[in-house]
């Protein structure tokens, strides 16, 4: 089979070959790949010259079911599925069910495979912080693929989104996407916030952590600014009464047992009915690869990448 390797002889670090295909254990159906979506951690992750050439990467895919698993798990041959794995820039993708989500047959396949990281993520952070109705609740690099899930889902479990997008020319797209507020920096917000899902650090996190109110809470999920996160001894005080935040850290394959199958299903459906905003920036054939990829190193590309396999 066709797919998009490793390789640090080629621009973008990456290049289209033959590999083995994939053998399917009795747990794991085996997938037909329509269409990947890119996220920055494992496009940068390309590059890290410890990656050896050859490794197949990719989190993101959406395709259809060619046989279903063996020990009878999982949907049945000819479903259309979004799939979350670490392999999936291929035309063929091993994956157990449990990792697996239904879409209907009609349902855009691009659209789709935008939903498992960045739709899992935002969607997994924000239960973490609770009810959200009436609460203010940040979102920093709002204009990225978590962001704008998040923004979209806050919004609609009754969340006041604050929403932070350094690119003025975002504003417009992210209000209509359901934030109420959008703001630069962190630092512009005058309001205290009950929550913060963070994508960005360094600074960010940090005057992020100074808009919290009593007994905020602050997730980080993303490091795109790839700078330290530098609290100052002040910082950590519970002073004007702002005592009990708190910093989480979040990863979403941080428990292998964990079974996505419902919500990747559930936010299939959302994408399939127009109730969610997938943000596609760029889409083009794999054999494209390297424009998408050259834009989100650069951080020249907001929202997400899709390349469609043909």
């Amino acid at each position: 089979m066709r797919a998009l390797v490793v390789d640090h002889t080629s621009p973008g670090h990456l290049s289209l070959t033959d590999v083995p295909a994939p053998r399917p254990a009795a747990h794991e159906a085996l997938v037909r790949v329509e269409a990947v979506s890119l996220n920055f951690g494992e496009v940068h992750e390309a590059t890290r010259p410890e990656m050896p050439n050859g490794t197949v990467l990719g989190w993101d895919a959406a395709g259809v079911v060619v046989r279903a698993a063996a020990d009878g798990s999982g949907p049945a041959e000819g479903e259309k599925v979004v799939t979350l794995g670490e392999t999936g820039w291929a035309e063929l993708r091993a994956v157990p069910a449990a990792r697996l989500g239904t879409a209907p047959k009609d349902a855009d396949p691009g659209a789709l495979s935008t939903v498992p990281v960045a739709g899992l993520s935002a969607l997994h952070v924000l239960r973490r912080m609770g009810s959200l109705l009436g609460r203010r609740v940040m979102v920093t690099g709002a204009s990225g693929g978590v962001g704008r899930y998040a923004i979209q889902l806050a919004a609609r479990a009754g969340g006041h989104v604050v929403a932070i997008s350094r690119n003025p020319a975002q504003a417009d797209g992210l209000r209509a996407l359901g934030a109420h507020e959008v703001h630069p920096e962190p630092a512009a917000v005058r309001q205290p916030v009950s929550a913060v899902l963070d994508n960005v650090g360094g600074q960010h996190l940090v005057d992020a952590f100074a808009a919290l109110s009593a007994g905020g809470i602050l997730f980080t999920v993303g490091r795109s600014s790839e700078a330290d996160v530098v609290l100052s001894p002040d910082a950590l005080l519970g002073n004007e009464g702002r005592h009990d935040r708190s910093i989480h850290t979040f990863f979403l394959f941080s428990d292998p047992t964990t079974d996505f199958s419902a919500d990747l299903t559930w936010l299939a459906g959302e994408i399939a009915t127009g109730r969610l905003d997938p943000g596609i920036s760029w889409r083009g054939p794999w054999t494209r690869h390297f424009e998408p990829v050259q834009a989100l190193l650069g951080r020249r590309l907001h929202g997400k990448a899709v390349l469609d396999f043909e």
